[in-house]
């Protein structure tokens, strides 16, 4: 457990909650935590400096203090067979069977097989569809599908089909998976992915982290609502005004493979299938049930936790995604094994605050003011060697 203690220039956490001043504009340049053990220094940026905000925000206060549980990065030696170096993460050498759970999920190519088989079908059933059932069944049947093959997606990152010796498989069984999200998408997020998991709200670094334009802009309910519609296009365009890299030749290849293949689609079977693979992508992407774990994941809801779990019925069709706590504890195991850990060390999670419905996870950030794309913790971290 860390305990840091945060001088603000007019921000403040207060009962869980963050609040703005009323004045027209915040400057955070001096907001920043100390680690009590010395271990390094980070920052918090959750607001722009000279931006003006929003009329009618609470006064803040002039400084806060909390407890920052789980806020950093797991350590990668935890991924290695060692003890973590700071306390809150389950070690090896106390539950050696967590270590067995890190394992290629046998299931998870033919689970991938069956989803795009799926809605190949039913590419192939909306051709004489009304526009308007079409665009409903896109986003009540095809939504779900789409959005459970980006969560594949997200473990075939992680070599979760085929282990990291085989990490070629996995990257190719991921370009198949995106098949049907109608845009390429897999190789790309590969590729930034593996910076959410080591810059964990690095500033900078970690492109899952709103832009502070969008924090400034998107600051009302109507304004919160329209941002969570528009979710594919941020997750697409922010990556590259954040972090921008290199194109790599597996994303070329990711992109020749979709364009072939929609438009194959389209020569067969004509213009609807590949609208109806595009809207299931962009309705179930956004202002979805599905959804809501962008925002359950790592946004502030409670303070000093910054990163939360969800255990309901839906992780069935979201390959356990819910278990976020768990994946980044422990991101070489499956998801197929995630729930494994939190019954082997229960002690580790089940005190934890987590979220029982990722529609209510929606429905408080757009309508509590202390939340929102500011409600994220970022840090300055200091750029490691890659070799991943």
């Amino acid at each position: 457990m860390l305990t840091t203690t945060c001088a603000t220039g007019g921000l403040a956490f207060v009962r869980g909650r963050w609040f703005f001043p009323s004045s027209k504009t915040l400057t955070l340049s001096g907001l920043c935590l100390q680690l009590v053990n010395g271990v390094s220094w980070l920052k918090v940026a959750l607001a722009t400096p000279s931006l003006p905000l929003p009329a009618g925000r609470q006064a803040a206060l002039e400084s806060l203090t909390f407890t920052a549980a789980r806020s950093l990065p797991r350590r990668r030696q935890e991924a290695r067979g060692c003890e973590p170096s700071v306390g809150g993460t389950p070690g090896h050498a106390k539950y050696p069977a967590i270590k067995a759970l890190m394992r290629p999920d046998p299931r998870l190519k033919w689970t991938v097989l069956g989803l795009v088989l799926v809605q190949l079908l039913a590419c192939r059933l909306v051709r004489g569809l009304a526009w308007r059932w079409l665009f409903f069944w896109a986003y009540a049947f095809g939504g779900c599908v789409n959005h459970s093959l980006t969560l594949a997606i997200h473990d075939l990152s992680h070599n979760a089909a085929f282990g990291s010796g085989r990490a070629a498989h996995n990257r190719w069984l991921a370009v198949f998976a995106n098949l049907p999200v109608g845009v390429p998408y897999a190789a790309s997020f590969k590729k930034y992915h593996v910076d959410h998991h080591r810059y964990l709200g690095g500033d900078g670094l970690d492109v899952d982290v709103p832009t502070r334009l969008e924090g400034w802009l998107f600051c009302t309910p109507a304004r919160k609502l329209l941002w969570l519609a528009l979710q594919p296009f941020f997750y697409s365009l922010r990556p590259l005004c954040v972090h921008p890299k290199a194109v790599t030749r597996m994303e070329v290849l990711n992109a020749l493979v979709q364009l072939a293949t929609d438009a194959a689609l389209f020569a067969l079977w004509g213009l609807k299938p590949v609208v109806y693979l595009l809207a299931s992508s962009l309705l179930g992407l956004g202002l979805h049930p599905i959804s809501g774990h962008f925002v359950a994941e790592h946004y502030m809801f409670l303070k000093g936790h910054e990163t939360y779990s969800y255990y309901g019925p839906l992780n069935c069709i979201t390959f356990n995604v819910g278990y976020h706590v768990e994946h980044h504890d422990f991101p070489s195991i499956p998801g197929c094994n995630l729930p494994l850990v939190r019954k082997i060390a229960p002690e580790y999670y089940d005190h934890l605050p987590q979220h029982h419905s990722w529609v209510k996870v929606l429905w408080d950030f757009v309508f509590e003011d202390s939340l929102g794309p500011y409600a994220r913790v970022k840090r300055v971290c200091k750029l490691a060697e890659d070799r991943l």
